[in-house]
């Protein structure tokens, strides 16, 4: 997949999936902007980055405000000239907890980076570019909208409005433009190290891939469906979690 002149913001972008897609877009050729929220962790990302001269910028803001992801949009415009891919990946995932004791603000705090962001970022790269030029949106989901999670019903239901805001930006705005969904299993990052780390060797055995994803796992997906291999692909819910849907129907370990 090659990407040479196409350009792409990348929210949450300075670690776990966020920063692996910034680096294979990097790889196709793509510019890129990353936002994070951190300056700190900009830095440490534009280093492990490496050096990508005229095509990788950082810029600090949270992915929750309008101000700040349409000045992402705008700077991307301004430093690169077009703006072809927008990767929605940043994520909250607090209040853990019961649906009915969580904290109201935490709530729409999560609501705010998962739901709002996303359409607030899309909507500046529509009306910046993508109108007139077309281009390629990814969110970044979660397998938990299939399902319920114990403890995780802010996360979950705000990324399932976020699914479904995927689902109605592709149909309104084909078609010029696509717009897909990555839906993660669980994987090796920060944001879910509350769970993995407690027992990870279980839960990878209990995955019919025995393993816990990599964030270069999404990345690669992510990355296909905003190349023109994926040209017939919108409105899409690609499920990238090692088969550990399914984990109810394994087998026991046989010997063949």
């Amino acid at each position: 997949m090659r990407m040479e002149g196409s350009a792409a913001v990348v929210t949450g972008g300075s670690r776990g999936i966020g920063l692996a897609v910034a680096r294979e877009l990097l790889d196709a050729g793509a510019s890129v902007l990353i936002g994070a929220r951190g300056k700190d962790g900009l830095e440490q990302a534009l280093a492990t980055l490496g050096p990508a001269p005229g095509r990788l910028v950082a810029a600090a803001g949270d992915a929750g405000d309008e101000v700040d992801v349409r000045r992402w949009a705008g700077l991307a415009l301004e430093t690169f000239g077009r703006l072809d891919f927008v990767v929605c990946n940043a994520g909250a995932n607090q209040p853990l907890g019961p649906a009915v004791a969580g904290d109201p603000q935490a709530w729409r705090d999560t609501f705010a980076v998962n739901v709002h962001g996303p359409l607030a970022l899309v909507r500046a790269a529509w009306e910046g570019w993508m109108k007139d030029h077309g281009g390629a949106v990814v969110t970044v989901v979660t397998e938990g909208v299939h399902g319920v999670g114990p403890g995780l019903a802010a996360y979950e239901t705000s990324k399932a409005a976020l699914l479904q805001l995927t689902r109605h930006l592709a149909a309104e705005l084909a078609p010029r433009v696509r717009v897909n969904a990555v839906s993660p299993g669980l994987v090796r990052t920060e944001l879910a190290r509350f769970w993995w780390e407690r027992d990870e060797a279980a839960l990878a055995a209990g995955t019919p891939l025995r393993r816990l994803g990599e964030p270069e796992d999404i990345a690669h997906a992510v990355v296909w469906l905003l190349s023109g291999d994926a040209s017939w692909v919108t409105g899409a819910d690609l499920l990238v979690d090692g088969g550990r849907r399914f984990r109810a129907g394994m087998l026991p370990d046989r010997p063949w």
